[in-house]
Order: structure tokens, then sequence, then C-alpha cells
């Protein structure tokens, strides 16, 4: 185990990011990006021609090198003293955290572990010994455990609204600065942050690479939306209270059933010690070699967006412009074949695909059939826009758009 460092905004440029840029001479179009990302950010001209010109593959693949290294430099300069603090502030409420390093993996290859405390409705003194004792209970064989306080004293510590934007910062803070590998990101959490792990989990699956949760209780939520992410189960089999145990149980049959009728998603692992109580004794600890397996793929063929009470806009290769028009348990159901993109569901108007040819073949037409109708056939060019606008929205290379196209 060691400390955590930060690194310099000159390791950051060549570093952070997933997409290596190709050594052959910059064309054109690279060149002028190039020079619009030296302007100051605060003066640059978001209505450039040059960030809407159609881009070539190789010259997309380029594009994005540079500004994923530019979007990198300008979260390090907000959040460095944020990250030095161990506290992100966001409106009125401040994550704070403690975390440790384990093994030597470079930078740009390190995981992340966010380990969520339990406890919950209860005094502050005894929330602060659940963090205390959660910063002790893991141990991955590499990267950042981190332990987050969580922000507020109440019963539903991990899965009130201001989480969601709190953690998104969190992880793209530890992008940029610590070097963690945006798709080996693992979610985990005991008791009432088992709770948040259920919740969290299928609303924001497209962040992280696999998740488990520690005997806690589901509450309303879900497991649709866990298509993509590789999700782990631990309880006692005599922790009774709240009918955790029988729920576990149920949650684990139902995702298995999932898995069956989807091989290709919906991968889980459960385990349900017999007689132990609400303390497993640690036999829990199994999950992070499990997790560990697993890296996140950020453009999934099929995925499945279920809205929870807290609603979000984007999740993978799909956003919603109007946040406003997301409603809870509302249901999207979308997947790609070759160059058809089928979507079902609820399927709001104005629905933005972000597209990358890890997904389609930009260079060909795409067909795009919503509820059964067609709603777009064509070719959809690469640009620098598409690629600025993913990572504003997120400080993830690997899942930035270099194509967008709203539908009617």
């Amino acid at each position: 185990m060691r400390t955590i460092f930060s690194t310099s905004l000159a390791a950051l440029a060549v570093t952070t990011t997933a997409v290596a840029a190709p050594q052959a001479r910059p064309s054109r179009a690279v060149t002028e990006v190039s020079r619009w990302i030296d302007v100051p950010s605060g003066a640059r001209r978001a209505d450039a021609a040059i960030l809407n010109r159609p881009l070539g593959r190789a010259d997309a693949d380029r594009v994005l090198a540079l500004l994923a290294a530019d979007r990198m430099q300008q979260v390090a300069a907000a959040d460095r003293d944020a990250v030095a603090a161990k506290a992100i502030t966001l409106g009125d409420k401040t994550l704070r955290w403690d975390s440790r390093q384990f093994g030597n993996a470079p930078f740009g290859k390190r995981s992340l572990w966010i380990s969520m405390h339990g406890g919950g409705n209860a005094a502050p003194a005894v929330n602060d010994q659940q963090w205390r004792n959660q910063i002790r209970l893991y141990e991955p064989a590499e990267g950042i455990y981190l332990a987050p306080r969580a922000p507020t004293d109440t019963w539903n510590l991990w899965h009130e609204a201001h989480i969601d934007p709190l953690f998104q910062r969190l992880i793209d803070a530890q992008v940029a600065i610590n070097g963690v590998d945006p798709n080996r990101v693992y979610l985990l959490g005991y008791s009432a942050g088992g709770d948040g792990v259920w919740q969290l989990a299928p609303r924001m699956a497209d962040r992280f690479a696999a998740a488990s949760m520690m005997a806690g209780h589901p509450n309303e939520a879900g497991v649709a939306g866990l298509r993509n992410l590789p999700f782990g189960i631990f309880m006692g089999g005599a922790d009774a209270a709240y009918d955790r145990n029988r729920i576990a149980a149920e949650k684990s049959a139902e995702l298995a059933k999932l898995h069956a009728a989807d091989p290709g998603g919906y991968v889980s692992m459960t385990r349900i010690y017999p007689g132990l109580p609400h303390w497993m004794n640690r036999k829990d600890a199994e999950a992070l070699p499990w997790m560990a397996q697993f890296t996140r793929n950020p453009w999934p063929k099929r995925i499945v967006w279920v809205q929870d009470d807290v609603t979000h806009d984007r999740f993978y290769w799909l956003h919603i412009p109007d946040a406003a028009s997301a409603k809870a348990g509302d249901r999207v159901d979308a997947r790609v074949e070759g160059q058809a993109i089928t979507i079902d569901g609820a399927v709001p108007a104005g629905l933005t695909l972000r597209l990358s040819d890890r997904l389609v073949d930009l260079d060909k037409p795409v067909r795009v059939t919503v509820n059964g109708r067609v709603a777009f056939a064509g070719k959809v060019p690469r640009t620098a826009a598409a690629i600025v606008t993913s990572l504003a929205e997120r400080a993830d290379p690997a899942s930035a758009a270099t194509a967008l196209l709203r539908l009617p």
C-alpha cells in the first residue's frame, strides 16, 4: 500500500486518454482543431466552423486524442485542490473520502474502487465510525481503494439525488489527476452502502466495470438496467432483518433468469453464506477478485435503460437533451445489428444517439427504427463538435462520441 499522488499536467496530456494519438503527419482538419485548442478555453468559439466539418475516421481518432488531453488538463486544473483535500462540493453537499493505493499499475491504467459505508439514520459520530470501518474493510490486489463519507446522515445515505453528480465528478477527477482507467471503476458497499449499490448500479451502470452489494436492501430498485454491468450479491443466510436474505435470493434468481434469456448480458455472482448474520466475517471479500476480472465496455450493442426516481439524461450511447422529459419508470431497449439500430419503449422526442465507429461503421449509412417506425436512414458525419460535447458531459474519453444524431 502507498499514498496516492497527483501527476503534473504535462503528464496528463500524454497518458490520460484511452485513445493513442497516431504519429502520422496531421491533416489540415487536425491542425485547425489543434489551433482551436491553443486558444484559452474561455475565449474559444463554440460555433467555430472547424468543429462542424466532417472528419474521416483517422482524423476523428486524432482529434479525440487532442480534445481528450485538453479536457483532462481542464479537469485537473479545476479539481486539483479538491482532490488534495479529499473533498468535492456541489451546491450545498460535500463528499469527503479517504483512500489507499495498492499495486503498481501505471498512470492511466489504475483501477478505482468506490466503497460505500453503512449506517444511516443515525448521529454523525455513528456514521463517521461506519466510514472509518469501511476504509479498512477491503484490499484489492491493485488500484485506488476509495471510501467516501456520505454527505448526509439520512437513512438513504447513498441514493439521494445529490450522490450521482458527486460520484460523476469524483470519477472524472480521479481519472484526470490520479490516472484511473475509466473502464476500470468498481462500486461496492456494505449494509446501507449495499442499499446504495442496489440503487446506484442500475442508474449509473455505464460508468462502472462491475458492482457488488454486501448485506444491503434494494427497496424499490430493479435489476433490468444491469444488462451490461456484472453484479455481485453477498448476504448472510441468517440476515433476516427487512427480509434481506430472502430478497437477495429472489434478486439472484431474477438475474439468472434474465441471463438465460439474454446470454450476452446480466452476468452475476451470488453468495448467501449459510448461518451468517449481517456481518459476514469478511467472506464477502471474495467479491473483489471476481469484480477485477471485468472491464467496462462503453459501447455495448444492446442496452436496457430504466429510469429510477433519480433520472438521468445519458446512458451509454443514448442521450436525452431535454432532461425533464425523463420520467421514473421509463424503459428504453436499444440494440445494434450491423448498421441497423432499433430502439423501443418510452422514447422521448429528440432522443440523441451518441455514435462511434466502435458501435457502427460511420463511413456507411445507418438505419434507425423507433418503435417500429424508420426515424432515420443515412450517414452521420463525425465532427469535433460531437467530441467536445461528449467530453464536456463527462471526462471519459473511452465513451466519447465522434458523431451525434438527434432523432425527430
